[in-house]
């Protein structure tokens, strides 16, 4: 016979067993993995812009040591949605060449094909006959921009987003 400290033990474990069977049902119920996840295949991230000894955290402020830094702000176009909208703020530098570009890392640039400044992803860089250049796509876009964007047409990298 078992006495009540055993009843209560096994009673606890058997309540436990239904909470956790019941949560991992709901999870495997979930039809779409984060994107994150999809496929199992990781995303390429932007590159490390800022080292951790650049950053000090105090109680009454954050010092990030980053020389010709500047302040960015967006425009409501939904094409980088949901890293970037038009209430985030960010902070990008200028890249000083090529080397310091890695797929995944997100920039401005002056595009021959719109007005203004575009701000998107790098998904792909390579080299033709002209050189080096990269591709790029909006997160929120199906597809890439259109044509190669070369080193000369970036303006900032993003490095930082503040929302």
């Amino acid at each position: 016979m078992l006495n009540k400290k055993q009843v209560i033990t096994v009673l606890l474990v058997f309540m436990l067993g239904l909470i956790f069977n019941d949560a991992y049902s709901e999870l495997s119920s979930i039809e779409k993995p984060l994107s994150l996840f999809q496929d199992g295949v990781e995303k390429d991230s932007p590159g490390d812009w800022i080292k951790e000894d650049q950053i000090k955290v105090y109680n009454d402020k954050i010092i990030v040591n980053l020389k010709d830094a500047e302040w960015a702000s967006f425009t409501d176009t939904n094409s980088m949605d949901p890293v970037l909208d038009e209430t985030a703020n960010a902070i990008q530098i200028i890249p000083k060449s090529t080397d310091d570009i890695r797929v995944g890392d997100i920039l401005s640039y002056k595009s021959d094909y719109a007005d203004g400044t575009i701000i998107h992803r790098i998904i792909k860089i390579s080299s033709d006959e002209e050189g080096w250049y990269c591709i790029v796509k909006g997160d929120n876009n199906q597809s890439p921009d259109p044509g190669k964007i070369r080193f000369n047409q970036i303006k900032r990298v993003l490095v930082a987003i503040i929302y």
